[in-house]
């Protein structure tokens, strides 16, 4: 069976621009989770910086990923994540070995 590629983003937004964030980012949970190879799209945020939010996603293949990746609504995204983000987002994959 092959591993599922698990993927870490993590994004922080700019001063006074959290809940700008905050919104544009919850925009992308419906379309992604219906995508093909989805298994698991969450998103959390930081107990103590409301602005601090990371999503944890697992998906069936890295063509699955790079799929995603050049999907519309993250392009949407893209265009908008200058002006609300501090930096760019920290994204790392990982697969699972236990």
């Amino acid at each position: 069976m092959q591993s599922l590629v698990t993927v870490v983003a993590e994004m922080k937004a700019k001063p006074g621009k959290e809940e700008a964030l905050r919104e544009a980012i919850l925009k992308l949970i419906d379309p992604t989770r219906k995508e093909d190879g989805c298994v698991q799209y969450d998103l959390h945020v930081s107990n103590e910086d409301p602005g601090h939010f990371v999503f944890y996603e697992n998906w069936t293949s890295a063509q699955h990923l790079a799929k995603h990746a050049a999907s519309d609504h993250l392009k949407a995204f893209a265009e908008v994540r200058a002006d609300l983000l501090e930096a760019p987002p920290r994204v790392e994959t990982f697969s699972r070995i236990a």
